[in-house]
């Protein structure tokens, strides 16, 4: 008999360091994850880019979906236990769905989820994946796929899966924070699990569980802005995003650029959601695309011969990232012109190119969405109460209002020969005699030439 056949060889014991050890409770989840589109999870980043600034932080989505199904078994026990039905046939069918509900992922997750396919979400490529398996594993993922979609007709088990208390959200605020070592992340899975309940098909969290849901929101907030938003992260981010836009244009205007089988297809071609669903091979593509992909492509493509994507991408591979400035205010469209010019000038760059070296935007981050899955109390009466009108929680309604900030991103280079020609003549100022200037800016520009990486070299030209 072949290895891992026999149904005793599929309850496998996983040592997770967040939880210890997690069994997996089904034999269909043993072949799910044998499966190549789920084995490709282990080769994308759970936080993309933020290793750059928390070199812990290198973990994967395989990761992260193992331990969102740890937690989802322990969910369906706590329900259970409180008196609601939850077959065998549904508890297999939710654990494939938040074991799968993140199979839709391309590389470099959120960074690149608009410029690998065009407006494509990573719910509804999972949404695809979950249907093509299955094809092959039959009725416990065609459940899977109804629960995933909200179309089944008990919302909670879609609400474990995605919702503002989800065993998703809950997994990877606790092991974002263990591998980035940020313990302002660290919350009580346990106890939020254990406080769940049902009401009227919905979930809903008993009373006793208000302030461990604050701590989590706070907790998310905190996450956002000193993790998943933070400036240097977002800065490299953007320089990948354009990076791959850069590639993807000069690969439809002809150019023969560096590229894996499976990277080359997606720049070749502007992919929506249509050509998902009628073209079978365009999943089959994604599904062989990785992080591995976008990495190798970045190493060749910093010796490119356009500037811009050498420059992009020799300033990820050496972590030469761009300065990001942050505001609370938006920044004024003198400052910006100001930059712009400045970066247009240095670089040599065209009106069309300046985009690429030069981002301006809005991050935005709410802990809290009362108008979306909002989270509901059960009080002991039995009645219901939605969590920011909690009379006696005033930090609710200050996590459910949004926090925007402001930020300015450029070469960090910038401003350089300013800084150059000042030190020039200071020099001057203390006795040492510059006869041509201009002669002694060659000789210093040579110098850092031959000291600096490429992309630094080629904006020295």
């Amino acid at each position: 008999m072949p290895a891992n056949t026999a149904p005793n060889n599929k309850k496998k014991i996983i040592n997770d360091p967040v939880y210890g050890f997690i069994s997996l409770p089904h034999e269909i989840i043993f072949d799910i994850l044998e499966h190549p589109y789920l084995q490709r999870l282990r080769r994308i980043q759970q936080l993309g880019l933020s290793y750059l600034v928390y070199p812990g932080a290198n973990h994967t989505r395989f990761h992260h979906v193992l331990g969102a199904m740890h937690l989802m078994t322990q969910a369906v026990t706590s329900i259970r236990r409180k008196g609601h039905d939850i077959s065998l046939e549904e508890e297999r069918a939710v654990c494939l769905a938040i074991l799968l509900h993140d199979i839709g992922h391309g590389p470099f997750s959120h960074a690149l989820e608009y410029d690998i396919v065009c407006g494509v979400s990573h719910e509804q490529i999972s949404a695809y994946f979950i249907a093509e398996l299955s094809v092959e594993y039959g009725q416990d993922l065609a459940l899977a796929l109804e629960i995933f979609k909200n179309d089944y007709h008990k919302p909670f088990l879609h609400e474990l899966v995605s919702s503002q208390l989800d065993m998703d959200r809950l997994d990877y605020l606790n092991r974002d924070s263990f591998y980035s070592g940020v313990s302002e992340g660290v919350i009580g899975s346990e106890r939020l699990i254990e406080m769940l309940n049902v009401h009227e098909g919905h979930l809903v969290l008993e009373e006793k569980g208000i302030y461990s849901v604050e701590k989590f929101l706070v907790a998310r907030r905190l996450m956002y802005w000193q993790v998943y938003l933070h400036k240097t992260v977002v800065a490299a981010e953007f320089m990948l995003i354009h990076a791959l836009r850069r590639a993807k244009e000069l690969t439809l205007d002809g150019f023969d650029l560096f590229a894996s089988p499976a990277l080359k297809f997606f720049l070749d071609q502007d992919i929506r959601a249509e050509h998902f669903e009628s073209d079978p091979m365009v999943l089959t593509h994604f599904a062989r695309l990785d992080d591995y992909d976008i990495w190798g492509a970045i190493k060749v493509w910093q010796f490119a011969p356009d500037y811009i994507l050498a420059t992009l991408c020799s300033g990820l591979v050496n972590r030469q990232l761009f300065k990001i400035e942050i505001s609370k205010t938006p920044f004024s469209a003198a400052r910006l012109q100001e930059v712009q010019q400045r970066i247009k000038v240095e670089h040599g760059l065209s009106e069309q190119e300046l985009p690429y070296f030069v981002y301006s935007d809005i991050l935005s981050n709410k802990a809290y969405n009362e108008q979306k899955h909002n989270i509901n109390l059960l009080l002991k009466n039995g009645s219901i109460i939605e969590l920011s009108k909690a009379s006696d929680n005033l930090n609710i309604s200050a996590l459910s209002t949004p926090v925007e900030k402001y930020f300015l991103c450029y070469p960090r280079w910038a401003f350089f020969w300013d800084l150059m020609i000042t030190v020039l003549f200071k020099t001057a100022e203390v006795g040492i005699v510059i006869k041509k200037p201009s002669e002694d800016l060659m000789y210093m520009k040579k110098k850092l030439r031959s000291m600096s990486s490429p992309s630094i070299s080629n904006s020295l030209s």
